[in-house]
């Protein structure tokens, strides 16, 4: 019977079909096969076709890619104790599929529960203002921390971008107001710099023209020929500094 079935090429087609079925697993390029032969580890597969033996082995299939974990909002309290929501983005890929499912019974869970408390335990020892200036270093300081512990499940953490820092709306009235009396602040400063420069500049113009004779004569005249062209029924007249200074003598007799 069994040389009839496998000398008749019609009954031999449907059997591989079956065999195929039951016993050919395909493993894809951006998959890794964690094998077990009787409940024990025995090996990795790569992509291709794998036979997998029913009831003796069973293979679980492990995504490399790389994944994003969506870390949800965190109540935290800053070092200056000012409450805030912050939530993040983790990216990590599997670098050993054995360790993944060996080590840890759900990696994507635990990883997530990872990057939870060292995201909040990591905000809680910087200030507000650290934390807003300094987010990138944030970032990086929760990443380090994650791909440590990760280390063991054979997880590398790629990037933590932090998403979002919600603060109080009260908060952030007074943050702007702290802002705008920056602003008016600076305003002030620059406006006094600038009283003071323009007076150092009419000092210095005065010493010159003191100090060089007839300067305050042309001076004087060029006043006079700037008023000349002004059409205005304002007369001016001029009194010479000598007269001036004669009076002034005159006045010490």
């Amino acid at each position: 019977m069994i040389s009839f079935i496998f000398s008749n090429p019609i009954y031999i087609i449907p059997i591989v079909i079956v065999l195929a079925i039951f016993l050919l697993r395909q493993i894809n390029q951006y998959q890794r096969g964690v094998m077990f032969t009787l409940g024990k580890f025995t090996g990795i597969k790569n992509p291709g076709w794998r036979l997998v033996i029913p009831i003796f082995q069973s293979m679980r299939k492990i995504d490399i890619r790389t994944k994003a974990v969506d870390v949800p909002d965190q109540e935290v309290i800053t070092k200056d104790n000012i409450p805030v929501k912050i939530n993040a983005v983790v990216y990590y890929k599997i670098v050993d599929s054995s360790k993944a499912v060996l080590a840890v019974e759900d990696y994507y869970y635990a990883t997530s529960q990872v990057a939870q408390t060292t995201m909040r335990n990591a905000v809680g020892e910087r200030t507000l203002d650290e934390l807003l200036q300094k987010r990138a270093q944030v970032a990086e300081q929760i990443k380090l921390r994650v791909d440590s512990l990760t280390d063991p499940w054979g997880i590398d953490v790629e990037s933590v971008e932090l998403k979002d820092v919600i603060i109080p709306e009260d908060l952030k009235r007074t943050i702007s107001k702290e802002a705008e009396a920056e602003r008016e602040k600076r305003a002030v400063i620059i406006n006094a710099e600038g009283d003071m420069i323009a007076a150092d500049n009419l000092a210095l113009a005065a010493r010159k023209l003191n100090d060089v004779p007839g300067a305050l004569h042309l001076r004087t005249l060029q006043t006079i020929n700037d008023l000349s062209s002004d059409q205005s029924n304002t007369t001016v007249w001029m009194i010479p500094m000598e007269i001036l200074k004669a009076l002034e003598g005159f006045g010490k007799k």
